[in-house]
């Protein structure tokens, strides 16, 4: 059974992950449309990872990477979390 804090800890760790994915989106220059078509995916399923509402496959963040030019580290590092938060 997960508790509240594992959810909220969860919920933070995805509302990270789309809030660098839409600036590492921003700087390349592509809006989600355009990010979407290059990665295979329907926009507004790109739309809800920006904004923290899915839990990505490793293959989806894979696909974003590459339509990024980014190897899928560089996509992670916007999770800069410290062990124990």
């Amino acid at each position: 059974m997960v508790n509240d804090m594992d959810k909220q800890a969860k919920h933070d760790c995805l509302i990270l992950f789309g809030d660098g994915l839409r600036k590492l989106r921003a700087n390349a220059g592509f809006s989600q449309e355009e990010l979407a078509e290059r990665a295979g995916m329907d926009r507004s399923y790109l739309g809800a990872i920006e904004r923290g509402e899915h839990n990505l496959a490793l293959i989806n963040i894979v696909k974003i990477a590459c339509a990024l030019d980014l190897n899928p580290h560089q996509l992670l590092e916007a999770l800069a979390i410290q062990p124990g938060e």
